[in-house]
């Protein structure tokens, strides 16, 4: 095909094709034409229908069921689906596509794909698919093949390769035999007193990764996974600095806001550990990235640090594994050196990465059942000390069950006890029990909790919450965002104070602890209730009552949140800095020292510190007033206010909810503007497709 027919094949006409089914799979063209409808009426990215294009240019007599599936691909590719169930969209076709509830009244007339597909037999698509020259078979044989067809599952090549590598390689990680560190039994006694809580989880898991090669400790707020994993990395060194080898240890996390939250919990956890001095020193107290610690190459997909140039480490622990998606999952196992053991701390009903994959979610399906075999079990159980008879597991083997003998699921928050309303009501969300979650909101013994259905969108009541005690009545209202700007304004320090006066980093770091306390979070971006909407909301209202000088561009008491790794400034995306009026060293010899605008960003090397970027460096960034869900991950905050939107949404998920509400470590208000939509996203789960599995022939 040339590039002028390719041209005119791109720009042919939306008009509709038809309500035939047949007819409008009867012919390439008329597919491409289907697809730019979708497109236009905003259920397919353009992106989708670019790639039936090119796929079409490679084979110019390709079966248009082929192109469907590509393009059907690509889509649920960009919402997180690592491959395309073939089966499950024949079942439900209009999953496949970014429509609304009331899809089929929002379409106009427009054929969808449950009409499309109505009469289309699994096994005559999949032949389909087998005899194109554009998809290649599950061995993965013809590399030229832009497609991947393993069983019902079709996959973008790149995903179906990082799949099998990321199988692969734990596979073989599992199959390494045990190598249980010298005085394991008397090391766990050691650092686990008699606790009040049979089993001790965090005991057990300790017991369990210390023997192998990979392992996974997950559990919800609070339960101690990063307590756990200090105790575990001290019973992996102690004998190796007894030997005169201390191990290469390094700790990671996917962004700059969980490397530094990491950081502070360790380093206050690591000076109490039972062990000598010399055992201390060699458990680092400093977190950083992944993209960081594998070394990311600018404006490419690649990293410094690879299969052929692994790691230098000998223990990687990887917090918040809930938040990385397939790609990267992939190459951090491709740069772990053969020796090293790689231990994974995430909760696994957090939501799953922004990109495409849920790996941690994958990996633990079965971690709350146990499947231990008899002699894992038994091994527990002789190692630590501790019963697992009344623990309610299931029982499991090592031949199905390979990868239960290596995760511990923690069981008891320390955080949330059963007085606690948070705590109520996220398990409450996890088990996706609406009416119980429901009538915890409205138990009024539950004081960390708060409720507030929204009479539309100009109600005062939101304001109320989100400003704070802007008025006198409110004094003893909860942290909002008040509390940081009059914090700002009263403790300023003296006029006379010179540049370098460690007074202005006391109030810089006092602002920013004041902001941490309060943040809106949204399930959406765009609409009446999404993040771009509130933000201007918010900065409006606290402009009317004068906590702002601004209400746009860049001003003193504006958050930003990095939105991109910027290693020049040593920014990762995730971070929250505020901008300030501070005093600058003046460039020229004798000139007068002034006040500038600056943007005060924690550290993320756990040192408590600061640094103050010029607004005018900062490209990737977008106010924060309000954050999304997704961006709340790794984070923790005194009280968060969850807004959902007016109507129910492909991403308004129980894991969303769920996440929402353990962002918050004393106080929880769920913001209503439409009733049923709480209750609707506590009974849709997140669903993400893919092929990951240690249980059976990858």
């Amino acid at each position: 095909m040339s590039i002028e027919q390719l041209d005119l094949l791109a720009n042919l006409p939306h008009e509709r094709a038809g309500t035939d089914s047949l007819a409008a799979l009867s012919s390439a063209s008329t597919v491409i034409k289907l697809l730019g409808q979708w497109v236009d009426l905003g259920w397919l990215r353009a992106l989708d229908r670019a790639l039936a294009i090119f796929l079409l240019d490679l084979e110019t007599d390709s079966n248009p069921l082929v192109l469907l599936a590509a393009a059907l691909a690509s889509h649920q590719l960009g919402h997180g689906h690592v491959c395309m169930d073939l089966g499950e969209t024949l079942r439900a076709p209009d999953f496949a596509l970014s429509m609304p509830p009331e899809g089929a009244e929002a379409a106009e007339g427009a054929l969808l794909p449950s009409q499309l597909l109505s009469n289309l037999q699994l096994s005559h698509w999949v032949e389909k698919l087998g005899g194109s020259r554009l998809v290649d078979n599950q061995a993965g044989e013809q590399a030229d093949r832009p497609l991947v067809l393993h069983g019902q599952r079709l996959y973008l090549r790149r995903y179906w390769r990082y799949e099998r590598q990321i199988v692969q390689i734990l596979q073989r990680r599992l199959d390494k035999p045990a190598v249980i560190p010298p005085g394991l039994k008397e090391g766990l006694n050691r650092l686990f007193t008699q606790g009040r809580h049979h089993p001790d989880w965090q005991k057990l898991a300790c017991a369990l990764a210390a023997r192998g090669a990979f392992s996974i400790i997950t559990g919800g707020p609070g339960t101690g996974k990063t307590t756990t994993v200090v105790r575990l990395l001290a019973l992996l060194q102690e004998p190796a600095v007894r030997a005169g080898q201390p191990l290469r240890i390094r700790l990671a996390a996917p962004t700059g806001k969980a490397a530094a939250r990491l950081t502070e919990s360790i380093g206050k956890q690591v000076g109490d550990l039972a062990v000598d001095a010399a055992v201390r020193d060699q458990i680092p107290k400093e977190v950083t990235t992944v993209h960081r610690l594998l070394g990311s190459l600018p404006d490419t997909r690649h990293f410094r640090h690879h299969q052929r140039n692994p790691l230098p480490l000998d223990v990687l622990v990887v917090d918040e594994a809930s938040m990385i998606d397939l790609e990267m999952m992939a190459n951090l196992l491709l740069a772990l050196p053969v020796h090293a053991r790689l231990i994974m701390l995430g909760d696994k009903d957090q939501l799953a990465s922004v990109e495409a994959g849920a790996v941690l979610g994958d990996l633990c399906r079965d971690a709350e059942a146990g499947l231990y075999s008899t002699e894992t079990r038994e091994w527990l159980e002789h190692i630590s000390g501790q019963s697992l008879a009344g623990a309610g597991l299931e029982q499991g083997d090592s031949l199905h069950n390979p990868l239960a003998q290596q995760i511990v699921m923690l069981r008891h928050s320390h955080r949330f006890g059963a007085a606690s309303g948070i705590g109520e009501l996220a398990r409450a969300v996890n088990r996706g029990d609406q009416k119980a979650a429901r009538a915890i909101l409205a138990e009024p013994r539950f004081d960390d909790l708060g409720n507030k259905m929204l009479s539309g969108a100009d109600d005062a009541s939101l304001d109320a919450l989100i400003l704070g005690s802007v008025e006198p009545a409110a004094s003893d209202s909860l942290p909002a965002y008040a509390l940081y700007l009059t914090l700002m304004a009263s403790q300023r320090p003296a006029a006379a104070s010179p540049a370098d006066h460690s007074a202005w980093a006391h109030w810089a770091k006092a602002v920013l602890a004041a902001f941490d306390r309060f943040q809106v979070l949204c399930a959406v971006r765009k609409g009446p209730w999404g993040v771009e909407s509130l933000n201007r909301r918010i900065e409006e209202r606290l402009h009317r009552h004068g906590l702002l000088a601004a209400g746009h561009g860049w001003y003193e008491g504006r958050p930003v949140l990095v939105t991109r790794n910027d290693y020049s400034l040593g920014l990762m995306n995730g971070d929250v800095g505020i901008a300030l009026m501070v005093k600058d060293r003046p460039l020229r010899s004798g000139a007068p020292e002034r006040l500038v605008l600056r943007v005060a960003f924690p550290r993320n090397d756990g040192s408590g510190e600061l640094r103050f970027i010029l607004p005018s460096r900062l490209t990737e960034v977008e106010t924060v007033f309000a954050m999304t869900v997704h961006k709340s991950q790794g984070s923790e905050f005194f009280h968060a206010l969850l807004v959902l939107p007016e109507s129910r949404s492909p991403v308004l998920t129980k894991e969303l909810i769920y996440t929402g509400i353990t962002r918050a470590s004393r106080h929880f208000t769920l913001i209503e503007t439409r009733q049923g939509v709480f209750e609707a996203a506590i009974q849709q789960p997140v669903r993400r497709f893919s092929g990951l599995d240690l249980n059976g022939p990858p």
